[in-house]
This record gives C-alpha cells, sequence and structure tokens, in this order.
C-alpha cells in the first residue's frame, strides 16, 4: 500500500499541525503545487496581489496575534518583491516565514526562467540572507519537514524575526513518506535570581532611576510586574516608538518618548538618571539623539542595567553596567519579586507623578488645542482629534510613516485598549495599507485604521483589493498633503526649498490622485473630505458601515515638532561626527 504523498501536501499538514490558519501571498508556477494543496486544508489562502502587500500582511497579522506570520512567494521576482516586507518584519522582531517557490532542482545552473543568475547560480536565498535569521535552500524533499519545524523554530526563538525557505519547485511535487515533526515551545533563557537581587539593590539604591521600555513587553505576568515595580518605587517610564501604548498614556510615570521627538522635560530625565533599566530595546538613533550623551543618554555617569534576549544587542550603543541576556518578561517579574522582599513598602518621589502628569496634559491639550482649528484643508492634529473624539477605545491604528507615525506616536493619547502598530527599524513607507488588512483578519471584530500619507498610499495600492477581497473592513484615512510632506519639510528646513519631494501635475500644481473614487473603483466605500467637519463625518459613516472604506483627508504640510535632536540636520549644515 503506498502510503507517500506530495511533498506539498505533507507540508500544508504540517502547517494545519502548527496552528496556522492563514498564509499571505502570491501565486506562480513554481508554488501553484503547494497552492493546491492549500486549497483541499484548513489554511485560508489570501491573495495580495503583490508580494510587498502579502508581507506586510503576513507581518501585521503576525504582530496582532502573536502568532508567526507565514507568506508565500514565487521565484526571483515574486520574492524581490517582498524583500521589502520580510526585512520589515525581520528589523522590528516580528516572527515570519517566507516560503518561496525556486527553479527545478535538476536546472540549476542552466539560467532557467526567472532565476537570479547573473553573478552565482539559483541562489535567491542570497537576497534574504542580510537580515534575515536563517535562509534555507532545501536540496532534497526529504527535508523539506525537517526544515519546515526548524524554520517555525527559528522565527519564534529567542529575539523573534524572519526566515526564508526557499524551494525547488519539482520538490513540492515529489513523492514523500509523511514524518511528524512537531513544533516545540521555544523557551527563553531566566534571570539568574542573583543577577534580580543585584538590579533590586541598584535600582534601590538609586536617587534618579528610569526604565525604559521597548518593543518586546505587550503583554501578559511580565507587564503586570513591570507595573508593580514602576509603581512600588515611582520610577518614571519612557518608551521606543514601538513601545507606545504598552502601559497606558494617561499613566502617571509614563514620560513618553525620548530622543528627536521627545519633550525636553523627557530628555532631561534621561540624561540626568543615574540608574537606567532598558529592556527589550536596542536604542534606536531617533530614540538616543543619534547617541549623543549631550541631549539624551549619558552613561556614564549614568549606570545601564540592559535585558534583552538577544545577546547582540547588550552593550551595543552604550556600556552597560549589568548586561543579562534574559526572556524580558519573567527578568521584570523576578527583579519585582526582590524588590518586594527587600523594600515591602511603597516608596513615592515628592512632585514626581504630579510633574509628568502636569506635562503630559499639556502634550495633550496643546494637541488637541491646535486640533480644534477649522482651517481646510485639515491641520494633521485636527484628524488625530476627530479620531480620538470618534474612534472606539480598542481600535487599532496602523501607521505608515510621516506624520501619521511620528505625530500619533509624541502626541495621541492612545485609550488602554487600544494598538499601535507601526515600522520601527525600516520606516517603511507602505507599510500600513496592507498591514492593516492583516491587523484585521487576525482582529475581525475590532476596527482597524490605517492613518497614512498618500504617499504611502500611493505605495501599496494593491492593499485595497485585498481588503474588499477579504471582506476586511479596514478604514483607510488618508492624511493628503500632495507630498512627501516629512522628507519635504526637513529638505525646506535645511536647504531652502523643496525639490523632488512634493506632487505636482503638468500645469506644476499640486496633484494628487482622487483617492476616494480609486476606493470606490475597487469596490470599497469612498468619501471625499471637502470641510474641516467633513472628516469627522466621513469617519462616522465608515464606522457604521463596517465596510472597507478609503477617506481621503486634504492636510496642510506641517512638521511634526521635534524638541529633540537628530544628527542628519548637523550634517546638512556641514557638521561631522
Amino acid at each position: 500500500m503506498d502510503t507517500t504523498v506530495s511533498a506539498a501536501e505533507a507540508m500544508v499538514a504540517q502547517l494545519e499541525s502548527y496552528g496556522v490558519e492563514h498564509v499571505f501571498g502570491t501565486c506562480g508556477h513554481t508554488n501553484i503545487a503547494l497552492l493546491d494543496a492549500l486549497g483541499r486544508s484548513s489554511v485560508e489562502f489570501v491573495i495580495a496581489r503583490h508580494e510587498q502587500a502579502a508581507a506586510h500582511a503576513a507581518d501585521g497579522y503576525a504582530r496582532a496575534t502573536g502568532r508567526t506570520g507565514v507568506v508565500l512567494l514565487h521565484v526571483g521576482p515574486g520574492m524581490t518583491n517582498a524583500v521589502t516586507g520580510v526585512m520589515t518584519a525581520a528589523l522590528d522582531s516580528v516572527p515570519l516565514v517566507a516560503i518561496a517557490g525556486d527553479i527545478p532542482s535538476y536546472y540549476h545552473g542552466r539560467h532557467p526562467h526567472q532565476e537570479i543568475n547573473l553573478h552565482s547560480d539559483a541562489d535567491q536565498t542570497a537576497v534574504y540572507r542580510p537580515f534575515v535569521k536563517r535562509a534555507w535552500q532545501v536540496h532534497r524533499p526529504e527535508d523539506l519537514a525537517r526544515f519546515t519545524e526548524r524554520a517555525f523554530w527559528t522565527a519564534a526563538s529567542g529575539r523573534p524575526g524572519a526566515v526564508l525557505l526557499s524551494v525547488p519547485m519539482d520538490h513540492f511535487s515529489r513523492p514523500v513518506t509523511p514524518v511528524a515533526y512537531p513544533l516545540a515551545v521555544p523557551q527563553r533563557p531566566d534571570l539568574p535570581a542573583d543577577v534580580a537581587g543585584e538590579i533590586a539593590d541598584l535600582l534601590l539604591e538609586a536617587e534618579r532611576p528610569l526604565v525604559y521600555l521597548g518593543g518586546g513587553l505587550r503583554r501578559g505576568p511580565g507587564l503586570d510586574a513591570l507595573r508593580a515595580l514602576v509603581e512600588h518605587l515611582d520610577i518614571p517610564v519612557v518608551h521606543s516608538l514601538m513601545a507606545k501604548g504598552t502601559l497606558p498614556d494617561d499613566h502617571p510615570l509614563l514620560l513618553g518618548m525620548p530622543g528627536f521627538w521627545g519633550l525636553e522635560m523627557t530628555n532631561r530625565r534621561t540624561r540626568e538618571a543615574d540608574v537606567v533599566l532598558a529592556l527589550a530595546t536596542r536604542f534606536a538613533e531617533t530614540d538616543a539623539s543619534s547617541w549623543d550623551r549631550r541631549y539624551t543618554w549619558s552613561f556614564p555617569p549614568g549606570r545601564l542595567v540592559q535585558i534583552d534576549v538577544d545577546p547582540a544587542e547588550i552593550g551595543r550603543n552604550f556600556p552597560v553596567t549589568v548586561g543579562a541576556v534574559a526572556d524580558v518578561s519573567r527578568a521584570v517579574q523576578a527583579i519585582s519579586t526582590a524588590v518586594h522582599a527587600h523594600q515591602p513598602r511603597p516608596h513615592r518621589r515628592e512632585g514626581l507623578r504630579e510633574t509628568i502628569t502636569a506635562a503630559r496634559r499639556t502634550l495633550f491639550a496643546d494637541s488637541r488645542g491646535r486640533g480644534a482649528d477649522d482651517r481646510f484643508p485639515l491641520r494633521p492634529e485636527r484628524i488625530l482629534t476627530d479620531l480620538r473624539a470618534l474612534l472606539p477605545a480598542d481600535a487599532v491604528l496602523v501607521t505608515d510613516v510621516g506624520w501619521n507615525k511620528n505625530g500619533v506616536a509624541q502626541c495621541y493619547e492612545l485609550p488602554a485598549a487600544g494598538r499601535f502598530i507601526t515600522p520601527g527599524g525600516a520606516s517603511t513607507m507602505g507599510f500600513g495599507p496592507a498591514a492593516a488588512v492583516g491587523v484585521q483578519i487576525a482582529e475581525p471584530g475590532r476596527t482597524v485604521v490605517a492613518l497614512i500619507g498618500d504617499g504611502g498610499m500611493s505605495a501599496q495600492l494593491p492593499a485595497l483589493p485585498m481588503a474588499v477581497e477579504q471582506g476586511a473592513p479596514v478604514i483607510f484615512v488618508v492624511m493628503n498633503n500632495r507630498s512627501h510632506g516629512t522628507i519635504s519639510d526637513l529638505q525646506a528646513g535645511n536647504f531652502g526649498r523643496s525639490y523632488g519631494c512634493d506632487f505636482t501635475g503638468p500645469d506644476g500644481e499640486p496633484y494628487s490622485p482622487d483617492f476616494a473614487a480609486l476606493g470606490r473603483a475597487c469596490g470599497a466605500d469612498g468619501y471625499p473630505v471637502e470641510s474641516a467637519a467633513g472628516f469627522a463625518d466621513a469617519l462616522r459613516a465608515a464606522l457604521q458601515a463596517r465596510r472597507p472604506a478609503v477617506i481621503d483627508v486634504p492636510m496642510v504640510n506641517e512638521p511634526v515638532p521635534t524638541p529633540g535632536h537628530w544628527n542628519i540636520k548637523d550634517i546638512y549644515q556641514g557638521v561631522f561626527e
């Protein structure tokens, strides 16, 4: 009795056993054998129309669920189209498995159709190696199941990230005897008790302690322990861009972001802190004022305690007093337990919470005040004000880059039940539209808003038909200033004019597609905003309809306030490190 199945069928059964429910991607002649097997399974294939959109959607799905996303690609131009999306997930520590069909194994070196082959033969994995955690080339169909297990394990273990599995197309069709490769739950290292005690002592002895929170502590007992720790010792908290929303924006110890977009008070406290507990953060350049100790972080004299699951991040940008490779959630629990054992009674720093609360209230109130402006086109903060007023408290904001990322991170008061998802490491224009579709598929009952610029919407138009085909009621809010506005402002401020950044028609006048009409052409609802009050009216209608919708909001080009420092401005002025 023949017990063999095709390797594609065996792989799909393996995906089902790993709990995979959605695969995002596009078809090609190298992967349709796997698609055929998916079509006879419980796994749903989400057609993305473009590979970058597929990767961003899988990324958004992974961020929303906490599970590994899966993207299916074709050889050559298919997998090169996806590079930006897979890299975005990789740099933001999002678990993602990219499966790419490859040329037939027996045509190696003959330069078959769509092979990447000018300087090496059949080595498309080399394109991905600089940013994925691991890239596998499958040489025998019998190895596919083992490599698939390794791919899912590697993507989710340690510091999560993206991996590539490159499969010659003939291997999908070859017969194999199914072999079970159960997927173990990754275990991350604990923080040793003596190290937790040492860190607790440093925090207890500090006069001006500070917690710097990165994006690796989203939910669960570790987050509860963090709140207990900072509230017990009255320690102020700053967060990276990726960590916005980890603690509620109205928490009395939360200072917000440091660095380029940080308030003067925030950057002063980071400079003057004598002990900083940094949790799952890489000290990104903008959050660290280009690592210039005059502006944000000052080590020494400050003492840095850095905890990260990735040993490569410990001490990368600043010298550490204590560096520990550990699961950040369990590490914070261990530190909190040690602190409570050493000092059972809460400690209060006179006036600290009141000072922070007053500064944050001023920040948000000033933003709302600017957002009350009835001028048209709208000021960016008017758009944020109307969003705050009308969105459900648990809405998910998926942003792109520019005002919709930086302005929201700085001055949008995110409700405790809300979520903010943004491309951090790569700061990818075009992330928002497709990632929002992935988030909506993962969270069908929640309101998901893609808050994007006209540049970002133009970069990922395939997200619109994808949302319609999936019945995903994403609301695409296009903050339309007919420009790559952030870069236009940067160029004008440093070179006296903007050139090559603003969209103009053949008559030299500002130009923009009619995004609302484009939405309707794709089968979504489309709302052109034509007055200051029109955006709120359109948003109400879109929330009520629960259909994919595009709201095209004319907006003035206005820079995000940047109280901090970023070295790029020095470079423009001829000042070099």
